[in-house]
């Protein structure tokens, strides 16, 4: 393929990436063979939105060595073992998509596929063991997991989807297939634990938080708040509003939300770097909030993004002064807190911030409620998480703001 051709093939396929929900923001990468010595792929840190083909970057693919200025993604290497593995690929995309990253934290390949999906998936998903993002040995597993399968995906250890094919459509085809399959792996084991039928994801949560923690499915309405001048204005889903002065805590507008007032009021005076906030009552991440625990990293990009883990706080209507310090003190950090029973707030730096959280916060949430039907609990080791969040703090997202 001429080089023009394969950057712009790289640039569609990353707009389409975001539009069908497969990734956002920068997480990800995508990269087009351009003959059996090189490849060009999507460069480090970038958002797909600001992308353009002369912006992409050209690797060599025994040597990984690259042409020009920008960087290219630092899982280079893993595009790389595929072509090399399998000169028939063409076309890959690394997603960080949610129920196959779900999945990726369970130890094991996927081994059931329908038939009607083998043509295009093979008959088994291999399951690379862990490597750092970004490493040798990352790329090493991906390999290793790619050696004598006729797959067209596999999912890389607490980390999330490589996808690949002969063309980007049958690449995204793949994809695709890949998410209706891990769903599918997650709500067979819901029914065969708890002996119930679930419609999707979202309701399986709903049960799980039925049955294990309170028997009665319990839910919430999400609200939102950014930070305003001297104040900020809290939003919920209805329409209903209140706007704060940071300063005094005066309030005009809807007074039933003056609690959740507060608690924002409390992280804004607390954590300048934070202007918008979400209450987010999610069904994953509420099923989780109801365990009462702090949630560990089962994901990478958790780890990265979100923080070494997410501390559970327990509410305290007597004293809510005690409350909002215990939830400052869990956002030390961090930029997520699970509130038990009411779900998680997730803060950032602006809006796309927050809802990047609560998407990760969501699917990590996934990822542990994965490992209670699997029976498989083996969350990212502390040092390595500790690893990834200083990288991320120190490089990734300084790069994503270029």
């Amino acid at each position: 393929m001429d080089i023009k051709t394969a950057r712009q093939e790289v640039i569609d396929a990353g707009n389409m990436l975001v539009e069908r929900g497969l990734t956002s923001r920068t997480w990800g990468n995508v990269s087009c063979r351009i003959d059996e010595k090189s490849f060009v792929i999507t460069p480090s840190g970038r958002p797909y939105a600001t992308l353009t083909a002369d912006m992409l970057v050209e690797v060599d693919i025994e040597t990984l060595n690259h042409k020009g200025e920008l960087k290219p993604s630092s899982e280079k290497g893993v595009h790389a073992a595929v072509y090399r593995a399998r000169p028939e690929i063409n076309f890959v995309i690394h997603t960080h998509q949610t129920n196959a990253s779900a999945m990726s934290a369970l130890g094991n390949a996927i081994k059931y596929i329908p038939s009607s999906m083998m043509p295009v998936l093979g008959s088994i998903i291999p399951y690379a063991e862990y490597g750092l993002p970004g490493t040798g040995k990352l790329s090493a597993m991906a390999g290793a997991a790619l050696k004598n399968s006729d797959t067209r995906a596999l999912i890389m250890s607490h980390h999330g989807a490589l996808c690949f094919g002969e063309d980007s459509l049958k690449t995204f085809e793949s994809a695709s297939m890949l998410e209706e399959v891990s769903a599918l792996q997650l709500l067979t084991q819901f029914k065969k634990i708890y002996d119930l039928e679930a419609k999707d994801l979202a309701e399986m949560a709903r049960l799980i938080d039925a049955e294990e923690n309170s028997k009665t499915a319990i839910s919430g309405a999400r609200v939102t708040s950014a930070r305003q001048g001297d104040g900020f204005i809290l939003e919920t889903q209805e329409g209903e509003s209140l706007t704060v002065n940071l300063q005094n805590g005066q309030s005009q507008g809807a007074q039933a939300l003056a609690d959740e007032a507060d608690l924002h009021r409390a992280v804004y005076l607390k954590r300048p770097d934070i202007n918008n906030i979400i209450h987010s009552y999610e069904a994953e991440i509420l099923s989780v909030s109801n365990f009462g625990k702090n949630l560990k990293p089962q994901l990478d990009d958790f780890a990265q993004i979100v923080g070494i883990d997410c501390p559970c706080v327990l509410t305290n209507p007597a004293n809510k002064r005690d409350f909002h310090k215990s939830c400052l003190r869990a956002l030390k950090g961090r930029n997520a807190v699970l509130i038990k029973g009411k779900g998680a707030l997730c803060c950032g730096a602006n809006e796309d911030d927050s809802k990047a959280i609560e998407e990760i916060t969501q699917k990590n949430s996934l990822a542990f409620l994965g490992t209670k039907l699997f029976n498989f609990y083996q969350p990212i080791k502390p040092l390595h998480a500790r690893l990834m969040r200083f990288v991320y703090l120190k490089k990734y997202s300084k790069e994503a703001q270029k």
